[in-house]
């Protein structure tokens, strides 16, 4: 899947009522991709700015709705930055991605509910010459793993996490670019609707047929290491996760990754969205992903990326990512506060 983006096109990044902390494709895409975000959407944060939310990424301004953008900007296309659970569509997004269409603009959504499925978006495409961009739309031609992945040349490494929205993306982002400064020919597997909008292609694992993801996965390991020596594949969901620990052994074993790299998020206590599932001590999460990679392709967690955002002190900060270290018996760090040198260093 192509997004059809190019760098510096000018993007508008549609988040109502979510941004940031319940936006991770509209923060994803603000912090990693190439193109110029001229505008958020959100109704609750409107004349705001996003620096006043994220800093460190490009600033730009939040606005109510598309209408208040096509007035500050000059936009090539509407991205939908929210990926809800279930990955439904929001009517009360239509107006906005209905004056996108209208502006010219081309339409990009990673939600399962597909933009060219809806008979009005469709139509209105038509009308204004624009492309409705489902990214969560596999090739039709995938087919079952025949197990060729460990094969490969490149070295395969696989962010796996306790959680859904633990840093799986952002930490593998964050290994990419910095084993890239040391000189490192390391490249970037994108499985999620997020990664594919940075990346510009990929493959949406979730939307697999569930015979064929192990394969869609290793299809991506296939091409991308005849490119890299050194392969950082994104990881989705948790292998505890009530409905999505089918996504996370896919990538695990269709990957054949030869080292694994944990994600957590401090103080987080239960799945998210599911409540009423805790999250297991850290520690036993290393021996359900060796454990279950073993048969098929061994590879042991070297090292730990712990979330710390809900942490303010930087103090307070270390001191989690020691204690995280010290429970899964490997370096550990905060990809975002403190970089990615520790991982690198144990990989």
């Amino acid at each position: 899947m192509s997004t059809s983006l190019e760098p510096d096109d000018e993007v508008v990044v549609l988040a109502h009522e979510q941004f940031p902390n319940r936006a991770k494709t509209a923060v994803g895409v603000l912090r990693y991709a190439d193109y110029d975000v001229t505008a958020v959407l959100d109704r609750a944060c409107a004349g705001d700015t996003v620096d006043d939310h994220v800093p460190g990424v490009s600033d730009a301004p939040i606005v109510a709705e598309m209408a208040d953008a096509l007035d500050v900007t000059d936009p090539d296309a509407l991205l939908i930055g929210i990926a809800p659970i279930g990955g439904g569509f929001d009517e009360s997004w239509r107006a906005d991605v209905r004056a996108a269409i209208e502006a010219g603009c081309d339409v990009v959504s990673g939600l399962h509910y597909f933009l060219e499925d809806d008979d009005e978006f469709a139509a209105l495409a038509a009308d204004h010459g624009v492309d409705l961009i489902d990214v969560r739309r596999p090739p039709e031609d995938l087919t079952v793993s025949e197990g060729r992945a460990r094969d490969v040349d490149a070295d395969v490494v696989l962010t796996v996490g306790t959680d859904c929205s633990t840093g799986k993306m952002t930490t593998t982002l964050e290994l990419v670019a910095a084993a890239r400064e040391r000189g490192i020919d390391a490249g970037f597997v994108p499985t999620g609707q997020t990664g594919i909008m940075i990346a510009g292609w990929g493959i949406p694992v979730d939307r697999v047929i569930a015979d064929f993801a192990a394969g869609a996965v290793e299809r991506m390991i296939l091409d991308a290491a005849e490119e890299h020596d050194v392969l950082f594949v994104e990881g989705q969901g948790t292998i505890v996760h009530p409905a999505y620990s089918g996504v996370t052994c896919s990538l695990l074993h269709g990957a054949m990754p030869d080292a694994l790299v944990l994600t957590h998020s401090a103080g987080r206590e239960s799945i998210h969205g599911y409540e009423d599932f805790a999250i297991p001590p850290a520690e036993t999460y290393v021996d359900l992903y060796e454990n279950l990679a073993d048969p098929v392709a061994p590879a042991e967690v070297v090292a730990g990326a712990l979330d710390t955002r809900a942490l303010d002190d930087d103090a307070a900060a270390e001191a989690a990512v020691d204690d995280y270290a010290d429970a899964i018996g490997a370096p550990a760090t905060d990809p975002v506060r403190f970089g990615v040198d520790q991982i690198l260093d144990a990989l």
